[in-house]
C-alpha cells in the first residue's frame, strides 16, 4: 500500500535560488520554442535546441558533440537523426577523422538560426519592458557574475 503524504504535515520546501533559476530558465526555453515553431519552424523542440546550442555556426565534429552535451552517444544520435531527415543538419566524413562525421547546418537550418536570433532579442525586449533598464541590467551582471568560475 502506498503512503500518501498529508500536504499540511508535509515540510515546506526552500525556496532557493537553484529552483528559481531553473523555472526561470525553463520559461524562456517554452517561450523560445513556441515563437521558433510559430515562425515556422513545426520541427523546433526545447531538446533539439539544447542539441543546437552546442554546434557552432561553422560545425562540428560529432565527437564533440557528444562530449560537450555530456549525454549519451545514442541519445545525440537520435536527435541528430531528427534534425537530418529535417532537413536541418547534414552530417559529413570529418576531415581531420575518416570514421567520424562532421556536423553542419544546411540552409535550412542556418535560416532557422536567424530567426532564432530575432526571437531571442524580442524577447530580451520583452524582459527589459518588465523588469525595467535598471533591474534588466542588474539581472544580466549578477547572471554574468554566477556564470564565472569562482577563483580558489
Amino acid at each position: 500500500m502506498v503512503k500518501l503524504l498529508d500536504e499540511k504535515d508535509a515540510k515546506a520546501l526552500p525556496d532557493h535560488i537553484g529552483w528559481r533559476l531553473w523555472q526561470a530558465s525553463r520559461a524562456w526555453k517554452a517561450e523560445f520554442a513556441e515563437a521558433m515553431r510559430a515562425a515556422g519552424h513545426g520541427w523546433f523542440s526545447e531538446g533539439r535546441a539544447g542539441l543546437l546550442g552546442h554546434i557552432p555556426r561553422r560545425g562540428t565534429r560529432q565527437a564533440a558533440l557528444i562530449e560537450r552535451m555530456g549525454i549519451s552517444k545514442q541519445a545525440v544520435q537520435q536527435l541528430l537523426d531528427g534534425l537530418e531527415a529535417e532537413g536541418v543538419i547534414e552530417r559529413t566524413p570529418d576531415p581531420e577523422d575518416k570514421r567520424g562525421k562532421f556536423v553542419r547546418y544546411t540552409s535550412k537550418g542556418l535560416a532557422a538560426l536567424d530567426d532564432g536570433d530575432h526571437i531571442k532579442i524580442d524577447i530580451e525586449k520583452r524582459y527589459r519592458e518588465r523588469l525595467g533598464e535598471g533591474s534588466f541590467e542588474a539581472l544580466m551582471a549578477a547572471l554574468r557574475g554566477l556564470a564565472e568560475p569562482q577563483a580558489s
